[in-house]
């Protein structure tokens, strides 16, 4: 059997960020409330944590900090994709040599791969990866979709264990969990679809909702594990207002705004990303005063 890393939640963090570089002392500090929470996992250097805009250097010290903050007491999934091969397999060893507990690989972006480029540059990556691989499925920002069957066969690779599925595409998420059966697992890349892909036997959900909620949705999960079915449901369908604020302006712009109105963090983004629309923001932001989010960790 495969080593699946971890089920139920794993979030997607934000990389807080200062004027000069990375702010360490409050990404400890959003390390060590995600482990209080009781979250299975973090992923660092993922969408959420502006990747796209880190220099090698930086991602590289995001992940030795991650892990030695985490001390083994949660696991650390870094995001090592990249649309060059040859750059994935380089942060990929670095990420593997640092102790992390696996990687997370984006569909290449731009360069829009066929099916069989897929194959061949995902198992190239992953043969250079002694930890397991959890390939990334975004359409909506890599123009790339990776097919059901593309995953079928990717499967088979020793080394990848899993997929974030953030496609939207519930037929295809039932396809790929039909044609890739226990031995792999399927994580939602969607806030908003926890539930229905857990109903499917999906392992859990790679999340940025659980940047400020971790408790709530962890609970989505625990719930369903644990045959409670309607508080599954129930939480899922309370929190969508929630989210569709989160994702009413590009991930991880809101995210960031509230954890910054929450005092966690600086509201700082990395060009071509800027601050959220402030209708927007007063919108998500009221959403949560009126849940009593701001002057209190749990809704």
């Amino acid at each position: 059997m495969k080593e699946i890393p971890f089920t139920g939640i794993a979030t997607a963090i934000v990389t807080p960020m200062k004027e000069r570089g990375v702010d360490y002392d409050a990404l400890a500090f959003l390390i060590e409330r995600q482990i209080e929470s009781g979250i299975s996992a973090i992923v660092v250097n993922g969408t959420t944590g502006e990747s796209a805009t880190l220099t090698d250097k930086e991602s590289e010290s995001v992940i030795k900090f991650s892990v030695k903050t985490a001390a083994k007491r949660i696991k650390i999934i870094a995001g090592t994709g990249s649309n060059d091969t040859r750059h994935a397999e380089k942060l990929t060893e670095y990420a593997c040599k640092s102790d992390v507990d696996g990687v997370l690989l984006v569909t290449p972006y731009y360069n829009k791969a066929t099916q069989k480029g897929l194959i061949e540059s995902y198992a190239k990556i992953a043969d250079a990866s002694d930890k397991p691989c959890i390939i990334y499925n975004v359409p909506s920002r890599t123009g790339c979709n990776i097919l059901p069957e593309t995953v079928k066969e990717l499967s088979y690779h020793p080394k990848i264990v899993g997929i974030k599925e953030a496609s939207g595409n519930i037929s295809q998420v039932a396809e790929i969990i039909s044609l890739c059966k226990e031995n792999f697992a399927v994580y939602s890349g969607n806030d908003d679809m926890i539930l229905p892909v857990l109903s499917l036997g999906g392992k859990g959900a790679v999340s940025v909702l659980s940047n400020i909620l971790p408790t709530e949705t962890k609970g989505i999960c625990d719930a369903f594990f644990s045959g409670d079915i309607s508080a599954a449901a129930k939480t899922q369908t309370e929190l969508i207002p929630i989210i569709k604020g989160l994702f009413s302006e590009v991930n991880p712009i809101p995210v960031k705004a509230v954890l910054a109105k929450k005092g966690f963090i600086e509201n700082r983004l990395r060009l071509p990303l800027t601050e959220m629309d402030e209708e927007k923001r007063e919108k998500l932001f009221n959403l949560l005063t009126e849940r009593g989010f701001f002057t209190g960790e749990r809704i």
